[in-house]
């Protein structure tokens, strides 16, 4: 079968280069996940356009033109960038209102010759499905990699704080619209099991989230062993010797962008309250653009430094700067060298995560060769729970420590597990091959288009929820 499958990924953007990649917090990992699945699905034959927003501002250059080739596949994978909401770059809470103008977009954009099948990724690409098929009839799968009911459990929304974070976050409009993205799917992506009986299940989706498990498919997602993978032998010496020169003995790593729930400062709490575990290994904070964070840090925007001031208060109040090191790293190549110099030296990858709905990162590590431990919250417990990596609850700094101590100890033997048990089973060749599955069913089950949805608004909900807890 012959088709053409759209991605509907209105936040962040795409470049051939990666551009701003985990330096935002609308360019995380949901973009490395779109990127990987439309190049694996193109190399089954099937023709991809990630269907985004033009941006058209100094300050974000690389995203202003309209159509773009994406990696090595050529014409078969597409950014089309569509011009809707203005020329600037707008966060991702301040696409709702324009979402429609994205569909419209959309449309006068393919006009009669519409692709085959959308894939909707997060509550603002679901929403824009809903529409779409609102008027063309077209199935879709929803994918939402991370849910707004819970950011608001770790926001601890109340009563008192809903109007002010609401007003931030946007809740009313994403949790409806993921009610709807949920109803009209023709499938609901995640990547694990857990994920589907337990961040579904939340009291704010009852009604929408598919009420029997055949409404999920579950697809772990996959690593890019071009990339990540165990062979210190095949990087350029000079960049190896410059690593190893930096960085002696065993370490503990952590990647990922400045975000509270990203949980940095457990792990350097950990290391402050525990000196068997910074006598044991050094701490390497990889945060893309950070290479001086005492000195950038005035510099930085207010979200970023509300993150990053009190680690650095930490680690000199705790007299930890000659035991942390922060690398700047700019692309997922430097990243996977700088995990094989690591392991080489018998370090562990920690992802202390409050919550992680799956965790690809840990998965990229042990691909390298880490050693692996990682949050108990989420899709870690699931991939990493048999032995093959150990588990801590990210909450507690003294088990982080115990748990980072027994990694350290047993490096070799969770780094031979990973490599044996875990990396092979994560491709995004594999994860394109079942997506394709689920695909191909809806295309034969048909759609009806149907009305439009009511504006976005689930205060009420939310309010009633908030009163009964």
């Amino acid at each position: 079968m012959s088709l053409r499958i759209a991605f509907l990924n209105p936040q962040g953007n795409f470049d051939a280069d990666n551009s701003h990649l985990t330096e935002h917090p609308d360019f995380g990992g949901q973009l490395i996940y779109v990127r990987e699945l439309a190049l694996a699905m193109a190399r089954q034959g099937v023709t991809v356009d990630i269907l985004t927003r033009q941006i058209i501002d100094p300050d974000w250059p690389e995203f202003a033109g309209r159509d773009e080739d994406f990696g090595e596949l050529g014409e078969q994978v597409r950014i089309l960038r569509l011009p809707f909401g203005g020329p600037g770059f707008l966060a991702k809470e301040a696409l709702w209102p324009v979402l429609p103008d994205y569909v419209e977009a959309i449309r006068a954009h393919y006009g009669n010759t519409l692709p085959d099948y959308f894939t909707a990724h997060y509550a603002d690409g679901g929403y824009a499905a809903v529409l779409l098929r609102a008027v063309t009839g077209l199935g879709f799968t929803f994918t939402g990699h991370s849910l707004g009911a819970q950011k608001m459990d770790k926001l601890k929304v109340s009563p008192d704080t809903l109007a002010r974070l609401d007003a931030r976050f946007q809740f009313s409009r994403r949790i409806d619209a993921e009610r709807l993205a949920m109803q009209l799917a023709d499938r609901v992506v995640t990547s694990t099991r857990a994920e589907a009986e337990e961040q579904y299940a939340h009291p704010l989706y009852r009604g929408a989230a598919p009420s029997a498990f055949d409404g999920f498919a579950v697809i772990p997602p996959g690593i890019n062993g071009q990339i990540f993978h165990p062979d210190l032998g095949r990087d350029d010496p000079d960049e190896v010797e410059a690593l190893n020169s930096r960085l002696i003995g065993p370490q503990v790593i952590v990647s990922s962008r400045l975000d509270a729930k990203k949980n940095i400062a457990g792990v350097v709490e950990a290391f402050a309250r525990s000196p068997r575990l910074a006598e044991r290994a050094g701490l390497v904070i990889c945060i893309r653009g950070i290479d001086d964070p005492w000195a950038q840090l005035a510099g930085l925007g207010d979200d970023e430094r509300a993150v990053l001031g009190p680690i650095l208060a930490r680690i000199d109040e705790a007299g930890l700067r000659d035991r942390v090191r922060f690398l700047n790293i700019g692309s997922q190549q430097a990243l996977a060298r700088t995990y094989r110099v690591l392991a080489a030296k018998g370090s562990v990858f920690a992802l202390p995560s409050l919550v992680e709905p799956f965790g690809l990162a840990p998965i990229e590590a042990a691909a390298c060769g880490l050693a692996v431990a990682a949050t108990c919250n989420g899709g870690p417990s699931e991939v990493f729970g048999q032995g093959e990596g150990l588990l801590f609850d990210p909450e507690d700094p003294a088990d982080i420590a115990t748990v980072l101590q027994e990694a350290l100890k047993r490096q070799g033997e969770l780094q031979a597990r990973a490599l044996e048990r875990i990396v092979p089973r994560y491709t995004w060749d594999r994860t394109a091959e079942r997506y394709l599955e689920v695909i191909e069913a809806g295309i034969r089950t048909g759609r009806d288009a149907i009305d439009a949805p009511a504006p976005l608004d689930a205060r009420e909900r939310i309010e009633r929820w908030l009163g009964m807890r």
